[in-house]
């Protein structure tokens, strides 16, 4: 069994593109998918000062900003052409810088939304259109619990990913069955720029103390569920969302309750 398991969360020759992969979770994915096998194409604004690899493999790097549709649809062009074919897709590119939504600017607003919503389903159309032509293949969206309950701060942000849930769902009906969707919902991740959202050490362990795991999620986390959603064992998941938060988050009135 324990071999059964681990040939169907083998990757080895299958194409897998991962958006945002030269930094944070991103940089974690595509060097996990190597290992496990895949090949490996990768993008981002500027190119990487690194080129990951295993066993003799490296990650492809195209540069593009998603936020174009042409440059988005340029970087599964870019994969198909290379290795013939594209399995999976991981629309890992986002996130957004604290703005006050009082006196964001309309440019801001419209940037923030590009990125985290039109530039997934930009690379999910063109995904589509080579899968459809081909064997099927497996999109996955990260997602975000800020799309879930209020984002203040990042209110732009939490209403992309909102709508990337909704996405998600509408986007496995319609290019089922060859094309599975699904979508991660991803709680508080510590990277190497945790602290420019969670503070120093010290308030990141305070914040780790909300979660009910006890601790911060890590980026491995996002990739062994990567990892499997896109494997054969999740062959029947399709418009679901994947809740990775390590319990989520404890109500705020629990909190304020005093015992008398």
């Amino acid at each position: 069994m324990h071999d059964e398991l681990s040939d169907q969360l083998d990757h080895t020759g299958r194409v897998v593109v991962v958006t945002g992969g030269t930094k944070g979770i991103g940089k974690v994915l595509v060097q996990r998918f190597l290992d496990w096998g895949a090949e490996v194409v990768t993008c981002g604004r500027t190119a990487p000062d690194f080129v990951a690899s295993s066993s003799g493999r490296e990650a492809s790097f195209v540069a593009a900003d998603l936020r174009d549709p042409d440059q988005a649809a340029a970087v599964v062009d870019a994969a198909v052409e290379r290795h013939g074919r594209i399995d999976v897709v991981i629309n890992n590119a986002g996130g957004a810088p604290e703005a006050d939504a009082a006196t964001a600017s309309p440019r801001f607003s419209e940037a923030i939304i590009r990125l985290n919503l039109l530039a997934p389903l930009h690379v999910a159309q063109r995904a589509n259109h080579h899968m459809q032509a081909g064997d099927g293949g497996v999109i996955v969206n990260i997602s975000s619990v800020s799309g879930t309950r209020p984002s203040p701060g990042t209110a732009a942000y939490g209403a992309a990913k909102a709508g990337l849930l909704n996405l998600t769902s509408s986007l496995a009906v319609e290019w089922a069955p060859k094309v599975r969707v699904a979508a991660i919902v991803a709680g508080l991740i510590a990277t190497e720029s945790s602290e420019l959202f969670y503070g120093d050490a010290r308030a990141q362990a305070r914040v780790a103390s909300t979660v009910p795991a006890g601790r911060l999620g890590l980026p491995e986390d996002l990739a062994q569920a990567c990892r499997w959603v896109s494997s054969p064992l999740a062959s029947y998941v399709s418009g679901s969302a994947i809740w990775l938060h390590g319990g989520g988050e404890r109500p705020a009135f629990q909190g304020a309750v005093v015992d008398i």
